[in-house]
């Protein structure tokens, strides 16, 4: 079939400008993310202990200042019970991390904001652009409040944040970029033709959810370093159910606090993504489908494979930092994926499926 689709055509210079725009902000919020894993992985989310969007841009730059910050990390749980031997180089080696992820963020939001300030001045927003745009500025809004809410949880009686303000942050960190990855998506592929509804799309969208789900898991067991139990694979030290995973009352605390039921929870979502997606891309082998439609499929195929063995991996070396970073990388890929497949098959053609039997077998 003539590839005369969704996928290759002319796109206006302003859309194309403001995809570009977009697409950066996206890139930006995926390195937060990888820089947010490596801050937890090493243990410096809570060295910054104050929330100054605004001054805290500038870092300590003298040795009275160094000192200020060091006593106000020694003033909280972390320190006093983990890390009360620290000296003021230590200190500094975990402050790196935490102050480059707050700086992304602010450079987040200079990108943001001076794009839209630079497209607006030239009368290149039209009113649902700036109706999203604003939607975006609100959520990167809510998910810097979100993550001063999740550091706050380490501050006071406990060693490190609460998982479920951990969870909450990155979930709105994956929604964030996949809605900005949408909205880029409408301007490079502006095709508004009729979608269709079919249990293929259907399928991508519990493809979705399963994902989304998977991410919080993944964020619940780094909350809880459930990853450094039962490193054995495929069992779980021996056991396919392992026997403490109702070991907490009420029951269902197990689902969210227990390491051992979380970290089989993530194990068996993975599995069934795993053969999920396998099962979808092979529906598609034959048929004769467009090229992002096909790209976005195989980069979900080659995504969860490399995906489950970063996971499986990650696990049975005790979650090394590498390791940990390159699977939580390949979240972000497969997420990826999953919303640009999603786009390119409800924004199809319904009569050009209609006309290509091949295609119209998988999407109905």
């Amino acid at each position: 079939m003539e590839d005369h689709s969704i996928l290759i055509h002319k796109t206006n210079k302003s859309n194309y400008q403001i995809a570009i725009w977009l697409l950066s902000g996206a890139f930006l919020i995926f390195l937060m993310v990888v820089v947010g894993g490596i801050t937890r992985l090493t243990g410096s989310g809570l060295s910054i202990t104050e929330w100054k969007p605004i001054m805290g841009a500038v870092p300590p730059l003298n040795d009275e200042q160094w000192q200020e910050a060091f006593q106000k990390y020694q003033q909280i749980p972390q320190f006093q019970k983990l890390n009360y031997d620290f000296t003021i180089s230590d200190f500094k080696e975990i402050f790196f991390w935490e102050y480059l992820h707050r700086l992304i963020g602010r450079l987040i939001g200079v990108v943001f904001i001076g794009g839209f300030l630079y497209f607006f001045a030239k009368n290149k927003l039209t009113n649902d652009l700036l109706r999203k745009t604003l939607f975006l500025f609100l959520l990167g809004a809510l998910q810097g409040f979100i993550g001063w809410y999740m550091v706050s949880s380490g501050l006071v009686e406990r060693t490190s944040v609460s998982q479920y303000r951990l969870a909450i942050h990155l979930i709105t960190a994956f929604i964030t970029f996949g809605v900005t990855l949408w909205f880029a998506l409408e301007l490079l592929y502006p095709n508004k033709k009729t979608s269709i509804s079919s249990s293929f799309i259907s399928a991508l969208k519990i493809l979705l959810f399963l994902v989304t789900i998977q991410i919080i898991y993944g964020a619940f067991s780094a909350g809880l370093h459930a990853g450094k139990v039962a490193n054995t694979f495929p069992t779980m030290n021996g056991e396919w159910i392992p026997s403490g995973i109702n070991a907490i009352s009420p029951w269902y605390k197990n689902l969210f606090e227990n390491l051992l039921t979380v970290q089989f929870i993530h194990r068996m979502l993975a599995s069934l993504i795993l053969i999920f997606i396998i099962s979808l891309w092979g529906r598609t082998r034959q048929a004769n489908l467009y090229s992002l439609q096909k790209t976005s499929l195989n980069f979900c195929f080659l995504a969860v494979i490399i995906q489950f063995l970063l996971g499986v991996f990650t696990l049975i070396y005790a979650v090394p930092i590498v390791l940990a970073v390159l699977h939580q990388v390949g979240g972000f890929i497969l997420f990826s994926s999953v919303i640009i497949a999603i786009y390119s098959f409800s924004r199809a053609n319904q009569l050009e499926l209609a006309n290509n039997p091949q295609t119209e077998a998988i999407t109905n």
